[in-house]
């Protein structure tokens, strides 16, 4: 339910507000919306009207945003923002919907773009926008539909469908492997180790897992695993990494196991939402999707072939 009108004021109002807030002048603002300098005041003084708060202070030739003035200019902008970019993306695709997921930079870019050409060719009035994102945001502050989330089950404010699980083993390039000598799980406490930060805990589980005992755990930091990799194809050590997300690698036989023992991650892969986005029909659509690809890629057969 949209609020009562009194607090609805008009885009033109709001662009003209947000124009001189953001440059800080009343000249510069109509300069940029092609307005008389009298016409953006007037439009600035209607708005003051409307809400009843001033939201600049006057002196001389200047102006200066009050302090409630600076709240709601934020706030303002990031609403002309997403209203602009829905009406971009209806102009994009007026004929279906458009659907802005945010993904995990190397779980899209490996997994999940390499199989969007058979969801276009499926529902082809549907556009796709991939966002990268590491770690949960507020979607009430973004115009992102959805998320891929990797870890607990935990989203404030988000609805989850559990998507599927994930194995890490350690891998390393083949002449790291040959150098070092690594035969048993112990011995990868003998040589460097690279870390995911999103992941601070993950080589600590998977050594506890294997039975290994040991004080600390050190090495390079990396924010995200497609960089880790390369750093472990380029002998710089061992990289705990996805399974599912590096089988290319392992068959062109750039990297190796360390040690070929995977451990299951705690975490998991979930799609997140909004409750009032669960019934938009492209989420809705892409959901069915996602849950369908991957019962497909898990079922016996396909593991078996």
């Amino acid at each position: 339910m949209l609020p009562a009108r009194r607090f609805l004021p008009s885009l033109s109002l709001l662009a003209a507000f947000e124009a001189a807030a953001r440059t800080g002048s009343i000249t510069a603002a109509a300069r940029e919306l092609d307005l008389t300098q009298s016409a953006v005041s007037r439009q600035i003084k209607a708005l003051e009207d409307q809400l009843g708060v001033a939201l600049f202070l006057r002196e001389r030739q200047t102006i200066r945003l009050t302090v409630a003035g600076d709240g709601y200019a934020r706030e303002i902008r990031e609403a002309l923002r997403r209203i602009s970019s829905a009406s971009l993306n209806l102009r994009a695709n007026p004929n279906g919907g458009t659907l802005n997921l945010a993904v995990l930079p190397t779980f899209g870019a490996r997994w999940l773009a390499p199989r969007l050409a058979g969801f276009l060719t499926a529902h082809p009035g549907i556009a796709i926008n991939l966002i990268t994102r590491l770690s949960p945001f507020d979607f009430h502050l973004d115009s992102i539909d959805a998320a891929i989330h990797f870890g607990a089950p935990v989203w404030p404010g988000a609805e989850l469908t559990p998507l599927m699980g994930e194995t890490t083993i350690p891998l390393c390039s083949p002449s790291f492997k040959a150098a070092h000598r690594l035969e048993a799980a112990a011995d990868i406490l003998d040589v460097p180790l690279l870390h995911l930060t999103t992941r601070p805990d993950a080589w600590e589980k998977w050594l506890s897992a294997n039975g290994v005992a040991f004080e600390s755990v050190h090495g390079m930091l990396f924010d995200q695993f497609g960089a880790a990799s390369q750093a472990a194809v380029g002998g710089l050590g061992v990289a705990l990494l996805p399974a599912f997300l590096f089988r290319e690698e392992v068959a062109r036989g750039d990297l190796v196991p360390a040690i070929n023992q995977e451990v299951d991650s705690e975490g998991g892969y979930y799609l997140a939402f909004t409750r009032e986005r669960a019934s938009y029909l492209p989420l809705v659509a892409f959901r069915n999707w996602i849950l369908d690809e991957i019962a497909r890629e898990h079922a016996p057969s396909s593991r078996s072939g």
